[in-house]
């Protein structure tokens, strides 16, 4: 039963991890592929017109003695480095959260393992059994020894229910949301060479934040439903905590939303030093 259970949950864990390879491969689709290096290739241009607009404020400041050449050029080398990891950078991150999700889920649950390595496992279990009082002290209530009304066990699985599918529609629109960051990102290369790098820096949290999410949310709704078999409320309490993942990671400074200011992106948010 508890093999079952765990291939069970195993498979609701690589399912999850399929629907993040879904967003992972929606960049192999040719017309995405094609949206992505138009926005790679605007990026460069803003970065071509920010290093001139930078050339120019480097002369304004050099004929009132407050020119800094090594933080200008110091700031042409991050734009740089900025253009040319914005649109390739954050796929890669993403894969890697997805794939090490599979791999914790499947370590977790113990997906993929046979019923023969399991029959061995039962085999060295029972060979250390002395007598059969002792085998009479495993219970199999499966989590629900705390629970008597047939209301609250009802009120359970609509719970777990709740937490998975909510987990689900969130795994389900990852993949747009990243396009869309990636197209924000390239409004980004304007300001960098210029110094105001405040704006780039919460974009990259936001890569971050939902790659952080994309790994942690599946991991702790898989953990929750093993817990679930051993200790209903504790397996509950972890599963409804999985949908709570993205609301910390934005009080931390992850946020995972999609909210921009074009603004920002092309000006800037705070006065430099040098102002």
């Amino acid at each position: 039963i508890d093999w079952f259970y765990g291939q069970v949950v195993g498979f609701l864990g690589n399912f999850f991890e399929a629907m993040g390879n879904m967003g992972v491969e929606l960049f192999e689709l040719e017309w995405v592929q094609a949206v992505v290096l138009f926005f790679s290739q605007l990026g460069w241009a803003m970065y071509g017109i920010s290093l001139v607009v930078c050339a120019f404020e480097f002369g304004i400041e050099y004929s009132t003695g407050r020119a800094n050449l090594k933080q200008t050029a110091l700031n042409a080398i991050k734009g740089f480095l900025g253009a040319s990891l914005f649109s390739v950078l954050p796929v890669r991150l993403y894969a890697l959260a997805i794939s090490l999700q599979g791999t914790f889920s499947a370590g977790l649950t113990g997906y993929g393992t046979s019923i023969g390595d399991v029959g061995q496992q039962i085999i060295t279990d029972l060979s250390s059994v002395e007598s059969i009082a002792d085998m009479t002290e495993v219970t199999l209530d499966f989590g629900f020894g705390v629970i008597t009304s047939p209301i609250m066990l009802l009120f359970c699985i609509i719970l777990m229910a709740y937490a998975v599918i909510k987990v689900f529609f969130a795994n389900l629109k990852r993949g747009g949301i990243l396009l869309i960051q990636i197209a924000v990102g390239s409004l980004y290369m304007f300001s960098i060479p210029r110094g105001y790098v405040d704006g780039f820096v919460q974009w990259i949290k936001q890569v971050i934040g939902l790659c952080l999410t994309a790994f942690l949310q599946a991991i702790i709704l898989v953990a929750g439903l093993m817990v679930f078999q051993e200790n209903a409320l504790l397996g509950l309490g972890l599963m409804l905590s999985a949908s709570e993942v993205p609301r910390i990671a934005g009080t931390f400074g992850l946020d995972t939303t999609t909210h921009a200011n074009i603004m920002s992106c092309l000006l800037y948010t705070s006065p430099s030093p040098r102002d």
